[in-house]
């Protein structure tokens, strides 16, 4: 029999009342891939990611997690799904006025019955991973804009979920940090063997770290593109994804890591 995927996204149409902003998505994540989802501006990714992660309800369609449909089942079944998430926000989204270890450790708090020591050790722990180790004290307003996304991606690991979800994690770094996180994605990946799903338009990022993607256009309101990035871009009959691709082929070629 066979296994079903991780995530499978099954005939999904989003929509603000009347106005569809992508429909007919159909695609499937396996268990341990970095899947993007791509696109221009506007068309619907962050969207995309609100669906899965629970946040917007589909005007028709479903997402499936391990054959478990998530908007068919009851709300004690959703919860359980979402605890399974871990969601790293675009900007890292952390409480300005919590340190990076309390921000971490909210979740922690919210949901187990932890003992406060208990706590600390696993907050030290997850900031270790993402480079942080010694900065549980520091505010926000206190570390870079990159620390900042390493804080958030810390956050969303709390939980030990096995799927995690990135909106625009590149989003206003420059090239250096980008580049850092790209790698702690992948290292997250591999020692935690958990599911990714990377909402990002930056093609340095999508051809490092994507084994699959999802091409989403904002023109047809729909995906015109399924598969590995560098395939799509080398292979794809479709101009636009291969355009998107190709977009400052010079300096993407150069930044492949």
């Amino acid at each position: 029999m066979a296994t079903a995927p991780r995530i499978h996204v099954d005939r999904l149409t989003m929509a603000y009342g009347s106005f569809v902003i992508q429909k007919d998505l159909d695609f499937t994540i396996q268990k341990g891939e970095v899947f993007v989802i791509m696109g221009g501006s506007g068309c619907g990714k962050s969207t995309l990611l609100n669906h899965m992660v629970g946040l917007k309800e589909p005007a028709q369609g479903d997402i499936a997690y391990d054959g478990q449909s998530f908007w068919d089942a009851t709300p004690e079944t959703q919860e359980g799904l979402r605890r399974r998430f871990g969601v790293s926000f675009q900007g890292g989204a952390l409480w300005s006025s919590m340190t990076l270890a309390e921000n971490v450790g909210l979740p922690l708090q919210t949901f187990t019955d932890l003992r406060p020591r208990q706590i600390r050790e696993i907050v030290s722990l997850k900031l270790a991973l993402v480079g942080l180790a010694g900065f549980e004290d520091f505010y926000p307003a206190e570390v870079s804009g990159g620390m900042l996304k390493r804080a958030g991606v810390a956050r969303a690991m709390a939980l030990d979920p096995d799927i995690l979800f990135f909106d625009e994690p590149s989003a206003g770094l420059d090239p250096i940090s980008s580049r850092r996180l790209d790698d702690l994605i992948l290292e997250l990946r591999d020692s935690l063997g958990a599911t990714m799903v990377v909402v990002t338009h930056e093609l340095a990022s999508i051809f490092t770290i994507a084994d699959n993607a999802v091409f989403l256009d904002a023109q047809t309101r729909t995906m015109i593109a399924h598969g590995n990035p560098k395939t799509l871009r080398d292979e794809s009959p479709n101009p636009t994804v291969r355009t998107f691709l190709r977009r400052g082929e010079v300096e993407a070629e150069g930044a492949v890591r």
